[in-house]
């Protein structure tokens, strides 16, 4: 499936290449497991759900889930597809 540019909320006009395949299967999973308000998901509580949804051969034995996910999220962040409850600790994250 090649490569794809993700962005990062924290680092405007950034863009890092990394796999494409990988990128749509956990953007689908946090998209699936994120609720559609305020207060939203805590990160360690994104892991856990996207872990349990996962292509286990993407992600054998779950290995570098937790980058996948903080990777992908800041990029949704940066899109608009999520947003941050930073009002809350630890923070929190809902679909836009």
């Amino acid at each position: 499936m090649g490569k794809i540019a993700v962005e990062n909320v924290n680092v405007p006009g950034h863009t890092t290449q990394i796999d494409a395949e990988k990128y749509h299967a956990m953007k689908t999973a946090l998209l699936t497991i994120t609720p559609d308000e305020a207060p939203g998901l805590t990160a360690a509580e994104m892991i856990e759900q996207v872990t349990r949804i996962l292509p286990g051969e993407l992600w054998p034995g779950g290995a570098k889930v937790g980058w996948w996910q903080k990777t992908v999220q800041l990029d949704l962040e940066a899109k608009g597809m999520l947003k941050r409850d930073a009002t809350s600790k630890p923070m929190r994250w809902y679909r836009a």
